[in-house]
């Protein structure tokens, strides 16, 4: 990932509260649009449903090699459109979620959190899917002082990053653990103060500082929240209730070219690191060698014994309530109905049984 570019920092910015700043007063109104970001036309003739826009949640990173494997393929195309708009996201842009709410984007890829806040906010946005079953939050920690489990944080220094406090005092709420008996040391995102010894843990991406330092030479180990009572999936595919109700077709279509995209991409994750580094990225100064690492682990993520019996970016109904749990201990207070919408998908392997 590039230098001053971390995602994580990014998605903890109280973004659901900027999606209706953003969108003012008009917001709602300008989320009736039954277009909401592309025109219709049609069935599923070639390239009936016209260009498909898709707002990713981050910079063109090995994050989204699911969806440069399905433009390079022509899964987008083969599913009816005539091409796809892969907008970036990054510090500058625009919440995700008001892309997609407002009609610049027909489909987005966000998180839990993001939307149920949106949600609440009266966004019309539903859930369709998740990518990482998942969560890719990790506590990080040097191999040679491995912190294996949350207790084993207890009379630690953990260096927690600002934007990150709400996800960590939900984590410390779901085990247990007094807050007091963990000494939290404010940081920003560069890890360098983990391989000093200045803190014993740092808050992470999974996919993102390991692999930063493993390149540079260090060895280090990792334990998932979501291994830790914080089962909230992430990377999850979100539109509107509109889209939903109007454009089942063309959702249907954007979800069978992402199944394809995806699916050569978990089973190659030399591809996602190459197109990020050397095609969709090539001018952010990505390393390929750790884009090829992040898609190694973010496949750890999108695979699950439950994925590969019912298809990817499905759900259980265990998962869901899961996280409409987890949700509440982070102060989102919303039901499963309101965020998740999982017919679409559920028809679509119906369907297409194989695509599972």
């Amino acid at each position: 990932m590039t230098t001053g570019l971390d995602r994580r920092g990014f998605l903890r910015r109280g973004v659901g509260a900027t999606l209706l700043t953003v969108g003012g007063s008009g917001l709602l109104a300008a989320c009736g649009s039954d277009d909401d970001g592309d025109s219709a036309s049609g069935g599923a003739g070639a390239g009936s449903f016209g260009t498909l826009s898709m707002r990713l949640s981050w910079i063109k990173n090995a994050e989204f090699a699911g969806e440069y494997v399905a433009d390079q393929r022509g899964y987008y195309k083969a599913a009816g459109f005539s091409g796809v708009n892969l907008i970036a996201g990054g510090p500058s842009a625009t919440p995700q979620d008001t892309d997609v709410a407002t009609g610049k984007a027909f489909i987005g890829i966000s998180s839990p959190d993001i939307t149920g806040t949106a949600i609440v906010q009266g966004a019309p946005l539903k859930i369709i899917g998740a990518q990482y079953q998942k969560n890719p939050f990790a506590i990080l920690s040097l191999a040679k002082s491995p912190l294996k489990t949350p207790q084993d944080m207890v009379g630690k220094k953990i260096g927690v990053q600002a934007t990150n406090e709400s996800v960590w005092s939900a984590f410390l709420k779901a085990n247990k653990l007094d807050p007091s008996s963990i000494t939290k040391v404010p940081v920003e995102f560069d890890p360098l103060p983990l391989t000093t010894g200045t803190v014993d843990g740092w808050f992470a991406f999974v996919t993102n500082e390991p692999n930063l330092l493993r390149v540079k030479g260090f060895d280090v180990t990792t334990f998932l929240l979501a291994d830790h009572n914080y089962p909230l999936v992430s990377e999850t595919f979100m539109v509107t209730d509109g889209s939903i109700a109007k454009n089942r077709d063309k959702v249907k279509a954007a979800l069978t070219a992402e199944i394809r995209g995806w699916k050569d991409a978990t089973a190659d994750a030399s591809l996602g690191g190459r197109l990020a580094a050397t095609v969709y990225g090539k001018d952010l100064g990505l390393d390929e060698k750790e884009q090829g690492l992040e898609s190694t682990d973010q496949n750890k993520l999108i695979l699950t014994a439950e994925t590969k019996k019912n298809g990817l970016f499905t759900l259980t109904d265990t998962l869901v309530e899961e996280n409409i749990a987890t949700l509440k201990l982070a102060g989102v207070d919303i039901t499963a109905e309101k965020l998740f919408d999982l017919s679409i998908i559920r028809e679509l392997y119906k369907e297409k049984p194989e695509l599972v």
